[in-house]
């Protein structure tokens, strides 16, 4: 496969704009610093296996793709006025964002409908505004089904939700006391963090003294991995069932040998379907068996190059009000098997797994 160019400073994309006619630039807005971090080198490594594909194939509308990577580990405020400006100097032509929802949240308003807007992760749902197309999972789909298999299935009745503190994890959290009420379960703790200030004893602490015997988690990032870290050297032992959990996340935890920590998400690298088996044979040809691993967050973001793609290739253009116009039907197929968009959302399976050392064992589907 060619390479593919990838500009790592947006300033540079602004200074120096591709020519008329020439390749059709894209914003990569994916987190390199903060507590989100650890996810960008496989994340890039899935956008760049995208774009080649598709320069090979010919492009988009006939023109090659080019990447510009934007940070989306900073404020919510400073991600989204860097994308309204390489925005409004034409310096890009469409955004592809795995990030956080408050980002997503500044994002929509800053771009305000001017180009297309691809978010790929879990999100909390709601999200219709003009130009967003969004291929995460929402808490219906990701969030009851396992919840009701871990009340059913692990007796687990008494609930600590423990999260970040911004929009996801507030509104997950909402969904979830509906759910796990109408389970016949119940909330005894709710807790928030900001990013950055998890202090793993104080929750540890709460969970025991609320007397929780199940947990909800949508902590992210490195503070994900050090709670599951402190956890697993408690004495507690209860389910957790984590929103955000994929083989990075995993890995940076250390693997766990308790048994009891459980995740859910639209993909797992070892789901052996026809779709996921080549997809990870294409990422390994490309990258290598020692390649970043791959994971949900990831994979979601070659799907997101590949529905901005399919979406401006059905509608001629990249003008986010015609493809508001003829995006419903749009289909691709990646590492998830094949998804298609409906009033700018997709639905997909979403499988739930129980960590096992340094990997997942799936043991359901919903």
């Amino acid at each position: 496969m060619d390479e593919v160019r990838l500009v790592s400073d947006p300033l540079e994309a602004r200074l120096l704009p591709p020519e008329p006619g020439g390749a059709l630039r894209v914003a990569l807005a994916v987190p390199t610093s903060g507590t989100l971090g650890m996810m960008a080198p496989a994340v890039l490594n899935c956008a760049r296996l995208a774009v080649a594909e598709l320069n090979a194939a010919g492009g988009l509308l006939g023109r090659p793709l080019e990447l510009v990577l934007v940070d989306a580990g900073r404020h919510p405020r400073t991600v989204a006025a860097e994308l309204s400006d390489l925005t409004q100097s034409g310096a890009i032509a469409a955004v592809v964002g795995t990030h956080a929802s408050d980002v997503r949240v500044a994002t929509v308003k800053a771009l305000h409908g001017r180009i297309p807007y691809v978010f790929t992760p879990p999100y909390e749902g709601g999200e219709h505004s003009p130009g967003v197309y969004l291929l995460g999972e929402t808490p219906a789909r990701q969030l009851r089904p396992a919840l009701d298999w871990l009340v059913s299935n692990r007796r687990a009745r008494r609930w600590a939700l423990i999260g970040n503190d911004y929009v996801w994890p507030r509104m997950l959290h909402h969904a979830a006391v509906a759910y796990l009420r109408a389970a016949q379960a119940q909330v005894v703790a709710s807790h928030y963090v900001p990013f950055g200030e998890l202090e793993p004893s104080r929750v540890l602490d709460l969970i025991a003294r609320r007397r929780a015997d199940a947990v909800l988690l949508t902590l992210v990032g490195s503070d994900l991995a050090e709670f599951n870290r402190a956890y697993a050297d408690s004495h507690l032992r209860a389910p957790r069932l984590c929103a955000a959990l994929e083989e990075n996340g995993l890995l940076a935890t250390g693997g766990d040998a308790t048994g009891e920590l459980y995740a859910t998400m639209g993909y797992f690298g070892n789901v052996a379907t026809d779709a996921g088996l080549a997809f990870v044979e294409r990422y390994t040809h490309r990258y290598g068996w020692q390649a970043p691993v791959l994971n949900g967050h990831a994979e979601a973001c070659y799907d997101g190059v590949r529905l901005l793609h399919a979406l401006a290739t059905r509608a001629g253009t990249l003008n986010p009000t015609a493809i508001d116009q003829t995006a419903d039907g749009t289909t691709i197929t990646g590492g998830r098997g094949p998804v298609t968009v409906r009033s700018r959302h997709v639905d997909q399976p979403v499988y739930l797994a129980r960590a096992d050392g340094l990997d997942f064992d799936v043991i359901d589907a919903f």
